[in-house]
């Protein structure tokens, strides 16, 4: 039987109790893939004398389910008792950043590890900042805070452009228990909304227009347990290609990055070409118009991965798209936060916007650190003691 795709030819047998094919989908799932069930309905034509053909369709088509199994006693322990372990991990996690001196005279300050720990747990418990109050009490009376603050002083610190970059690395550093468990990454973006509005007049249709605004994340992330590993938030409008390589080496500091995967938006020379000199090998989706590269015009060092990325997919397709799937995880990673955590934002001006959706990514990455602590039985230790005189958690 020839392949769909054109690039080859399987070897069906149909005779016994069990059918076999040489393609993978029936290597993978062991059961009647579209091949037999073709070579099925062929052999059963009846051709009469005349030269009429009678086809009885007789055969019973199963289909075939992908399952993946849950282990139900990790899963089970891990949310009964999720929030009690979040406020552990994020105490610990928020334990190796310094509070800065302050000087001169004056009310003493929030400890930065408090106020990081106070809006990081706000946005976890989805909660109006009067509301969480009950939860961060709690939290003081079990000493993983210090200072109990005042709800407008978590607000007043989400406002802080400070705190972008501390976001960023605890990102970084929530991710890193997993390094020997991810070494396959995936790269997408997505919008966050917000409460603000944008207004325009339309002078083809005419009238008043509004659009809400919203807020784009970027970030690449571990195909097998969905942590995030890097993050770059840039304007809306901010095109998705340019974000691949920040991401790729922020991901690379701290993992074996052996696979990249991502959609159309990020195939470019220029992608394929930094990601196969830096050790990855690429799986990008090719447009219509896509073709091997002309390397009289590119040159040959800029589309020799690009040429031997797209000969692998057109000779060897559905291993290709094998790999290449692997990019719905990310998509997967989007969907786990914005459904435990929301899919919008509530802070007002610009820079409260990008540090609550910073907090929105450490909170699935410290959910998804307690799932993997409880299914593959890791201690994670994520301030070494010779890490520049931090503490250790």
């Amino acid at each position: 039987m020839p392949s769909q795709s054109g690039s080859g030819k399987y070897s069906v047998s149909v005779d016994g109790p069990a059918p076999s094919c040489t393609c993978p989908d029936h290597e993978e799932h062991r059961g009647a893939c579209k091949h037999i069930l073709a070579v099925r309905y062929f052999i059963q034509r009846e051709v009469a004398a005349d030269g009429t053909t009678t086809v009885t369709e007789t055969f019973e088509i199963t289909k075939q389910t992908k399952t993946y199994p849950q282990n139900w006693p990790a899963y089970n322990e891990a949310q009964t008792h999720e929030q009690d372990r979040f406020q552990v991990l994020l105490r610990d996690l928020c334990g190796g950043i310094p509070t800065p001196a302050q000087e001169g005279r004056g009310r003493r300050r929030l400890p930065l590890s408090d106020a990081i720990f106070a809006a990081t747990f706000k946005v976890y418990s989805t909660f109006s900042g009067r509301r969480f109050m009950s939860d961060l009490r709690e939290s003081r009376e079990r000493g993983y805070i210090e200072k109990l603050p005042h709800f407008n002083s978590i607000f007043n610190y989400l406002e802080n452009p400070a705190l972008k970059p501390i976001l960023l690395n605890l990102i970084e550093v929530s991710s890193m228990p997993l390094r020997a468990v991810e070494h396959d990454f995936a790269v997408d973006s997505s919008g966050f909304s917000v409460s603000k509005f944008e207004r325009w007049f339309d002078h083809k249709h005419g009238g008043i227009r509004f659009q809400r605004e919203w807020v784009k994340v970027h970030l690449m992330c571990g195909v097998k347990t969905n942590v995030v590993t890097a993050v770059e938030i840039h304007d809306k409008d901010a095109a998705d290609s340019p974000q691949m390589r920040p991401l790729l080496d922020a991901t690379r500091k701290t993992f074996d990055v052996r696979e990249l995967s991502g959609d159309k938006a990020y195939l470019s020379y220029n992608n394929t070409r930094y990601a196969a000199s830096v050790g990855v090998t690429p799986f990008f989706a090719f447009k219509i118009n896509s073709g091997p590269g002309d390397a009289r015009k590119e040159g040959k060092a800029k589309t020799a991965a690009w040429s031997e990325m797209f000969h692998y997919f057109m000779f060897k397709r559905d291993e290709f798209l094998t790999h290449y799937h692997k990019r719905s995880n990310v998509e997967s990673t989007f969907s786990m936060i914005k459904r435990k955590f929301g899919d919008s934002l509530r802070s007002k001006t610009e820079t409260a916007l990008v540090n609550e959706a910073l907090c929105k990514i450490l909170c699935h990455n410290i959910v998804v650190l307690i799932h993997e602590i409880i299914e593959l039985g890791i201690e994670p230790v994520f301030w070494p003691e010779s890490c520049m005189g931090m503490k250790t958690a």
